[in-house]
């Protein structure tokens, strides 16, 4: 079983070597600048789960891609004037600002059509119902955001971020042709992927978690959390230390 590293290595070179649809014309400049950079967390769970579970990785590789373009939609759009209305993005300025709002949007457009074609590329329809699952439950998540409408946080998060960590394992299981009632150990990982994930980033930008529970309450949140994902996966008839390798990285996590 390769380490996260060597599973990012993999998810970079894909994404990066991607072919988009000729039709895109020059659109497609703005949509590779919306990929570059970023740590393929999402991508690197899917090849990771996909190889504890039987296939290989690169048999995922597809799946993992589509992943990482719905992450990178989201961002795209996320950070328009309407909504966040942030000029950079990775250390760089962020989609809009580089190529102006309308062209923005189009890439968005156009890096949601691509993860789908790539989540149907497989000869089973269940990795594109899965992908469609997880991208409207986050989309869910952000009108609760910005709308201010959530009924907790709890739920705000498991939309808007747990959906697309869940979706990770759960595209892996497909692609590695796990029965569906042999799915449930998996999932039940994934779903507390998604909540360590978010609690780590409010940690590290001061909001959400910190504020309404403080730092420490945050940090203690957040170790719970991995420490009932390591539980999840001891229940996995699987060998699972790359996974636990993310875990414990997402848990301890500085950027």
């Amino acid at each position: 079983m390769r380490s996260p590293e060597e599973l990012r290595a993999l998810v970079d070179d894909y994404v990066g070597d991607l072919a988009l649809t000729p039709e895109l014309h020059g659109q497609a400049e703005s949509v590779r600048y919306a990929l570059v950079g970023g740590k393929r967390v999402r991508g690197v769970i899917c090849l990771a789960t996909a190889e504890a579970a039987g296939a290989e990785a690169e048999h995922a590789l597809p799946a993992a891609a589509s992943l990482e373009l719905v992450h990178a939609f989201s961002l795209v759009h996320d950070d328009l004037p309407a909504l966040d209305n942030d000029a950079e993005r990775r250390g760089r300025a962020s989609a809009w600002a580089q190529f102006g709002e309308a062209v923005a949007v189009l890439a968005g457009d156009a890096l949601l059509a691509e993860a789908f074609r790539l989540a149907l590329s497989y000869p089973f329809p269940q990795a594109g119902r899965e992908l469609a699952q997880a991208t409207l439950g986050m989309i869910g998540g952000q009108y609760l955001d910005i709308t201010n409408s959530a009924p907790e946080e709890s739920t705000l998060h498991k939309l808007k971020t747990g959906c697309l960590f869940a979706a990770s394992v759960g595209l892996a299981l497909w692609v590695a042709e796990v029965p569906e009632r042999e799915q449930g150990p998996w999932r039940a990982f994934g779903d507390e992927l998604g909540l360590l994930f978010q609690i780590v980033d409010d940690i590290l930008d001061g909001d959400g978690y910190v504020v309404t529970h403080g730092e420490e309450g945050a940090r203690r949140l957040a170790d719970e959390a991995a420490s009932r994902a390591r539980e999840r996966l001891g229940d996995v008839p699987a060998g699972t230390s790359a996974l636990e390798h993310i875990v414990d990285g997402l848990a301890t996590r500085k950027s």
